[in-house]
């Protein structure tokens, strides 16, 4: 897992030709990147795709948790490059996920929620499931070779819902996305996604890029940043690991 300077300097040029500047660069972005080593886990087993919002409103319907969504103060207060009149589309009505979207990765939820909803899942189904630790979830995006993304070592825009050739939201789960050396959709793009930190922390790292991502060096697996645990975004969901 991690990446090696080859691969982070690939990740800045991706982003510069596709924006036109070196923020990511100046930023530092990739750099807390781990280095490249082996390592090793359990045996588990994940979902091939994000959970949706049709997978989601049944843990909806059988708590009464909260919904996906969010205020205006709260988003305006989270200091977002998004104008809060685009998390309309990905808000649910009352219980009712968004017209159309049953099948697109549920957003809008907060690293609490995707644990309350594994929790249920575990009672629901008498089995223990989960976050994925960040090492599982790499492993199981982008196989045990080492490639940069899910497909191999070359971006490939056409392979994954990104801002190259997407359609600046969230789609159909798998519509967008060349499944990886396991099988699993939407590892690159899409939506980031909640992995697994100790219990109690502010802020937990996501994983794969977003829709709203160019470039695409952060949808690469070996990419990582943090995020607060309360925060509600539409370009975050999860998927689980089942424990065996």
């Amino acid at each position: 897992m991690g990446s090696t300077p080859d691969e982070r300097e690939y990740a800045y040029q991706l982003d510069e030709t596709a924006y036109g500047h070196s923020r990511t660069r100046t930023g530092k972005w990739y750099d807390s990147e781990r280095n490249r080593a082996a390592a090793t886990t359990a045996a588990f087993e994940i979902t091939v795709a994000p959970i949706t919002n049709a997978q989601y409103a049944e843990f909806i319907e059988a708590t009464n948790h909260p919904a996906p969504n969010v205020d205006q103060q709260t988003w305006e207060g989270y200091g977002l490059i998004h104008p809060y009149s685009r998390t309309r589309r990905h808000a649910w009505e009352e219980n009712t996920p968004p017209t159309n979207r049953g099948d697109h990765p549920v957003v809008l939820v907060s690293y609490d929620d995707a644990n309350a909803y594994a929790k249920w899942l575990s009672e629901k189904l008498d089995e223990t499931w989960r976050l994925p630790t960040e090492t599982e979830w790499e492993k199981a995006v982008r196989g045990t070779d080492g490639r940069y993304f899910p497909w191999g070592n070359s971006f490939e825009s056409d392979k994954l819902n990104s801002h190259d050739t997407g359609p600046f939201d969230t789609t159909a789960i798998g519509t967008r996305s060349a499944a990886g050396p396991n099988g699993l959709v939407d590892g690159a793009g899409q939506v980031f996604e909640w992995v697994m930190t100790t219990e109690g922390a502010r802020r937990a790292w996501v994983k794969g890029g977003s829709w709203d991502d160019k470039g695409c060096g952060v949808c690469r697996p070996a990419a990582r940043h943090s995020r607060p645990t309360n925060l509600k975004h539409i370009l975050i969901g999860f998927r689980l690991v089942k424990v065996k």
